[in-house]
């Protein structure tokens, strides 16, 4: 089941601690964008702003990604008002073109989608879960099922399971069987599994349960500030 609208693609990507989400929603703008589509990615990452997009949004608007997002530079020193919410940001839903939303860990980061203007009945929003089963919160089928259930309205399932630089295709293709039972117990696609670029030419096009494959940019790495 899919639930990309080709018209217009509007995607929310949360997810728990260390989930890979920001990874796989760059990495998902990148795509779009070079497919020729008009692509804005907004940094909303209110819970942990010293790893967000910050220090990569420079990079990602050479390769034609707009970002909406504050540098580095604006926040230092702020505190805690450092988190709060870019006034651009609040207003994403009405910019033209495909937007990726890029959300704070946990159920808490869930609630910043509150913070938009328009998200409670934008049409083309998809809230996506973006889920690594190398995690302790999320290492089950069970504990899968119940994370999602907390974090409100969800519409589609990652799978991007990893251990970081010892990830294996054994390990991502185990992630895959675990989160797409849990997918059907919940009554959602598995939207992709994601994997480094490397390790997502060794698995192909198709993970081993079927689900879609996408390569991820690894700009992450350079993100913490």
């Amino acid at each position: 089941m899919s639930i990309i609208n080709k018209d217009r693609i509007v995607e929310a990507y949360i997810g728990e601690y260390a989930a890979g989400k920001s990874e796989a929603a760059l990495s998902r703008a990148l795509e779009l964008a070079g497919l020729g589509r008009k692509v804005t990615l907004v940094d909303l990452d209110l819970v942990e702003p010293c790893y967000t997009l910050r220090p990569v949004q420079k990079e990602l608007m050479a390769r034609g990604v707009e970002v909406i997002a504050w540098e580095a530079k604006e926040t230092l020193g702020l505190g805690e008002a450092g988190v709060t919410i870019k006034p651009a940001a609040r207003w994403a839903l009405r910019r033209p073109g495909d937007i990726i939303l890029d959300i704070g860990y946990g159920v808490e980061g869930s609630k910043t989608l509150k913070l938009l203007e328009g998200a409670a009945e934008d049409p083309f929003l998809n809230i996506i879960c973006v889920v690594n089963t190398s995690r302790p919160m999320t290492s089950g089928m069970e504990q899968i099922v119940e994370h999602v259930r907390e974090m409100g309205k969800v519409d589609g399932l990652i799978n991007n399971t990893h251990l970081g630089d010892e990830t294996t295709v054994e390990v991502v293709q185990e992630g895959a069987g675990l989160i797409t039972r849990a997918a059907k117990t919940l009554g959602l696609p598995v939207v992709a599994t994601t994997a480094p670029a490397l390790i997502a030419g060794q698995i192909g096009s198709m993970d081993c349960l079927g689900n879609p494959v996408r390569p991820l940019a690894g700009l992450m790495s350079k993100a913490f500030w």
